[in-house]
């Protein structure tokens, strides 16, 4: 499954009002894997940007009066994002600022006519998600990596590709991040790795016993605190299977 984890910055919030996007950021999944394929662009808006926006993404009209209009690049960014599944928080935002570009530079060009996004990507809201996993909780970006143990050391002012980043990270956690170590293991056995082709190793009986250490009741709770996290996100852990396993009938 491919997916683009994306965010926007613009000159204000609401295209309704001649608002225009001036910086897109997007990160490539495939499989719930980054591929390093990324998309980056600063965008001369053509108008004004507000200064409260300003405020809170640091891009002055100074930094972006030499950059491409969106027109010039629309095709590469349409190209990159047609087909996937765009993984946003607060969706509705970015996705009207892109659909309402798409329909001024239709307007301006005719053919050939790009957009609606909904009608050629799937759509999938980070910020609807969360709410509907911790209703009553904050779930802006910031809270969600709080929650999740992502790392926004570096996030002081919003930036579409440092965003697009750390969205990717809370989208994997918030959805169960073990894949990655599932796969891991699977990419191991396929290439016969600590164990020839069948990924099994002997180990003599008579090899030296080892220590066991047992955890702490603050790493107790930390784990159990960490499996309610993802029977949150996809309903099981592996955990519980082998718990279920081991108790006596």
């Amino acid at each position: 499954m491919r997916q683009i984890v994306m965010d926007t910055e613009t000159t204000g919030i609401d295209p309704r009002e001649g608002h225009r996007i001036i910086e897109i950021g997007g990160i490539e999944l495939i499989n719930r894997r980054f591929t390093g394929r990324t998309y980056h662009q600063y965008i001369n808006p053509e108008r004004e940007i507000e200064a409260e926006a300003i405020e809170i993404h640091g891009i002055t009209n100074e930094r972006v009066a030499n950059e491409p209009v969106f027109a010039q690049i629309a095709d590469e960014l349409w190209e990159f994002i047609r087909g996937a599944q765009l993984v946003i928080h607060n969706a509705p935002f970015d996705v009207g600022f892109f659909d309402h570009e798409f329909r001024l530079l239709n307007a301006a060009r005719g053919e050939p006519k790009l957009g609606p996004t909904a009608d050629h990507c799937s759509v999938l809201d980070t910020l609807k998600m969360a709410r509907q996993m911790h209703p009553g909780q904050r779930n802006s970006l910031d809270a969600l990596c709080k929650r999740y143990d992502v790392d926004n050391g570096q996030r002081v002012l919003h930036g579409a590709l440092l965003d697009s980043e750390i969205l990717a990270d809370v989208y994997l956690a918030m959805t169960g991040g073990q894949t990655a170590l599932s796969l891991a293991g699977e990419e191991a056995r396929s290439s016969g790795e600590a164990g020839g082709a069948s990924g099994i190793r002997r180990i003599s009986r008579d090899r030296v016993s080892l220590s066991v250490t047992q955890p702490s009741e603050a790493e107790w709770e930390a784990h159990r605190q960490r499996l309610d996290q993802i029977r949150e996100s996809s309903g099981e852990v592996q955990w519980d299977k082998l718990a279920s396993a081991e108790s006596p009938h």
